[in-house]
């Protein structure tokens, strides 16, 4: 990975592409039926937990396995006050619960690396979870959260698409800054990254809390599609792995990779739930091994291979 990397611009063919993208997801709401509405809105919401990760995690190298914790913490911001709150709101309340959270935490294990940190970050998650679960039944005698009322179907999609669509804008433009070098410089060589001036505690938190307010942002906004939330359907620890898989087999290191990624895997998930209800996981377990040994780089770096050939050329 290079530092440099983080830094390219969109070519405006690349800006007319996704401009007209963004119309046509923008009408999806009137042109597809049901089922096709709610495939394109699960798309939505794993390219923006994807995008939102990599924007940490891919400049960092810091494996965060914690996006499980911050959906669902924005899920039950939704749960326990869609009340007496309006839906944008709740989705805006959310993510700042969720980067307020990753905050607090990240003071207390960022300076932890590897196996320690994915294996903590995980565990954020099921710490939530249970956290929550024995409250509810203490307080509340019984455990989650019944919505009488949800916005309909396009006000949920549109929704998705801004918050998707405000990851995607704000990754990019991290990865045009000081910040974005800083966390890149991170990721190369930390401790060199320190010596050059570069407060990397600081800088650390900083973009995981950011990292983390879009998940818990697409969380909130995605709880309105059950009825019933419930630790367990809100902190699936599904949710945060597939998000990693879908941001590395992409490419961690570029806005795209996980973009294209993100559709890929959704319809993929979805045929093989379909197909194989029992054996999906495990296929997707051996994709995802296939890709790391013999594509460490994700989907991305076959175009990077191919604009170097050219430039040799």
């Amino acid at each position: 990975m290079t530092m440099s990397g983080f830094r390219e611009r969109p070519s405006r063919v690349t800006i007319a592409a996704l401009a007209t993208g963004v119309l046509a997801l923008a009408v999806a709401p009137w042109v597809l039926n049901e089922f096709l509405l709610s495939l394109a809105l699960t798309c939505l919401m794993y390219a923006g937990l994807a995008v939102s990760w990599a924007m940490f995690s891919g400049a960092t190298n810091y494996l965060s396995l914690a996006t499980a914790a911050f959906f669902g913490i924005g899920a039950y911001v939704t749960a326990l006050g869609y009340e007496s709150l309006t839906y944008p709101v709740s989705v805006f309340l959310g993510g700042l619960a969720a980067s307020a959270f990753a905050a607090i935490v990240g003071v207390a294990i960022l300076h932890l690396r590897g196996a320690y940190f994915a294996v903590l970050t995980f565990g954020l998650g099921e710490l939530v979870r249970h956290a929550i679960t024995f409250v509810e039944k203490k307080y509340s005698g019984t455990v989650g959260r019944v919505l009488t009322e949800t916005p309909e179907a396009a006000t949920v999609y549109l929704t998705v698409l801004v918050v998707a669509l405000a990851a995607v804008a704000v990754c990019v433009a991290v990865r045009s800054s000081r910040f974005g070098l800083a966390l890149a410089g991170i990721g190369a060589d930390e401790q060199r990254a320190q010596t050059l001036g570069v407060n990397t505690r600081l800088v650390k938190i900083g973009g995981f809390a950011l990292s983390a307010f879009f998940a818990g942002a697409l969380g909130a906004a995605m709880a309105v599609r059950w009825t019933y939330i419930d630790p367990p359907a809100v902190f699936n620890p599904f949710i945060g792995f597939q998000t990693v898989l879908i941001a590395m087999v992409g490419g961690a290191q570029t806005v795209a990779g996980p973009l294209v990624a993100s559709i890929v895997f959704s319809l993929l998930t979805e045929l093989l739930r379909l197909q194989f209800p029992y054996l999906f996981l495990i296929i997707l377990g051996t994709l995802l091994i296939l890709l790391v040994l013999y594509l460490p780089g994700g989907i991305a770096s076959l175009w990077t291979r191919k604009r170097a050939g050219k430039r040799d050329g």
